[in-house]
């Protein structure tokens, strides 16, 4: 199964590590470092158009790589199939 992010970008979703909100991660240092490091690293990619709103990490060959996507948390949750009661609740 494969969890689309934004502008053709597709991910398999057996590499996703998690989802996250934007606006409620970036609030914790400990993120906002993450976050700054991933970008310095190179393992920073936009997938927005306009602003963020959630990240997802993804996990391949054990390097992280950090997608910025416009769609909500929420949303990539629910296309995954992801959410609390579901048969593949992280």
């Amino acid at each position: 199964m494969y969890l689309h992010l934004g502008k053709n970008v597709i991910v398999p979703f057996d590499t996703v590590v998690g989802v996250f909100d934007l606006d409620s991660a970036s609030a914790s240092t400990r993120t906002r470092l993450y976050l700054e490091r991933a970008e310095r690293e190179g393992r920073l990619v936009s997938v927005a158009d306009d602003i963020p709103r959630s990240f997802v990490v993804c996990r391949e060959g054990g390097r992280d790589t950090v997608y910025l996507s416009q769609i909500s948390a929420r949303t990539l949750e629910r296309r995954a199939g992801i959410l609390p009661g579901t048969d593949r609740e992280m």
